[in-house]
């Protein structure tokens, strides 16, 4: 799904590109309430994965490929704000070291690949939780539907920004057919791979899921029961203070 320069024309690869500054801009501020001790690693670990797995293209039309795309992953685990860092830095660093997508496409390739694919991924994920049950076997199921979705949504959304700009002579009915067709078989394989990650996690770490953290607290708070009482404080005669006030004037 990379686009290569000039298959966009200037006003809506200029206008993209604003889009995705605003988005970045926008995710860095919020990356700052999402990103622990614990959770900046793990995007560090997601951003690599994302890295790895874009890397395998499979050709569709017109100088467009396929791949995986990563979203729905890193936007369940470290958060939608950093998830859409994480593969903005990847879609920089391919276009950079690689010259996969082009540089004057970057704008286009972010707002297609890191914002929508986030935004849409976590939106039907947290809808989906909202919906179900609170369990574990509801988290690996909205992580797999929300990978679907996010696939063919991003395939959609380029082919809007191809309506609006694109150079190519390739009529607009083909260009969706391609794109959505590939991409709802790409996202059946996005999908089983980011729900077995999710529900690994999830079994092992739950407190690493950002999107599930609720439900991981749920689950802690069924196992722990009721809450402890911390003991009441001694009075100073050595006695322990009861709960209650005492009633003034009370005999002796």
């Amino acid at each position: 799904m990379h686009v290569p320069d000039g298959f966009i024309d200037a006003p809506v690869s200029v206008a993209t590109g604003a889009v995705a500054a605003a988005a970045v801009a926008v995710s860095l501020r919020g990356a700052r309430r999402e990103l622990d001790e614990q959770a900046a690693p793990l995007a560090g670990l997601v951003a690599a994965f994302i890295f790895a797995v874009q890397m395998l293209n499979f050709p569709v039309a017109a100088g467009t490929s396929g791949h995986l795309l990563g979203g729905a992953l890193a936007a369940i685990l470290v958060g939608p704000y950093t998830g859409v860092l994480c593969v903005s830095v990847v879609l920089l660093m391919q276009g950079v070291l690689f010259a996969d997508g082009g540089l004057t496409a970057l704008g286009v390739n972010i707002t297609d690949m890191a914002v929508v694919t986030t935004v849409v991924a976590y939106g039907v994920f947290r809808a989906i939780l909202k919906l179900a049950p609170n369990r574990r076997r509801t988290v690996t199921v909205a992580s797999f539907a929300a990978a679907l979705v996010s696939v063919p949504a991003a395939a959609m959304a380029f082919t809007g920004l191809y309506a609006l700009g694109g150079t190519a002579d390739v009529a607009i009915g083909k260009v969706l057919t391609a794109m959505v067709g590939v991409h709802v078989l790409i996202g059946i394989g996005e999908a089983a791979i980011t729900a077995l990650t999710v529900g690994a996690v999830m079994a092992v770490r739950p407190d690493l899921v950002h999107g599930a953290r609720d439900v991981a607290a749920r689950r802690l708070e069924l196992r722990t029961g009721a809450p402890v009482r911390t003991p009441a404080p001694a009075s100073p005669d050595g006695s322990a203070a009861s709960g209650g006030s005492a009633a003034p004037g009370g005999s002796a």
